[in-house]
């Protein structure tokens, strides 16, 4: 979503950000992690999501296509591009992608459109 507010030329809500790191840190805490523990993974969640941000679309590309070096890097279980796993999630995601890009920029944000992916179709 925010890579695509940005190729929208919109911001991206600084609240909708907070909130999105607010959870992330709620439930690490419900995990049982400590204070210490929780900024370190907090920090260390900011930079993977940054990576994968900056990273996550091959550049010159016309189209949404998945970076797949950044992938594997975050994503190691799904294999490779040859794999069903990869496939599938490069499917979801470019579906997803051109979903969202359709929207209403405040529709993705306040969730009132739930995307649902069906195998197999856009």
């Amino acid at each position: 979503m925010m890579n695509i507010f940005k190729k929208k030329n919109k911001k991206f809500d600084q609240s909708s950000y907070d909130n999105l790191f607010f959870n992330i840190e709620n439930n690490l805490r419900e995990l049982g992690f400590g204070d210490v523990s929780v900024n370190k993974k907090m920090k260390e969640l900011n930079q993977i999501l940054y990576d994968i941000l900056l990273k996550m679309e091959k550049e010159n590309s016309t189209k949404f296509t998945l970076n797949n070096a950044v992938i594997i890097k975050y994503f190691a279980s799904l294999g490779g591009e040859k794999n069903s796993k990869y496939v599938d999630f490069e499917t979801y995601f470019s579906s997803f992608y051109d979903f969202c890009f359709g929207l209403d920029l405040d529709n993705m944000v306040q969730g009132s459109v739930n995307f649902k992916f069906i195998y197999g179709s856009p």
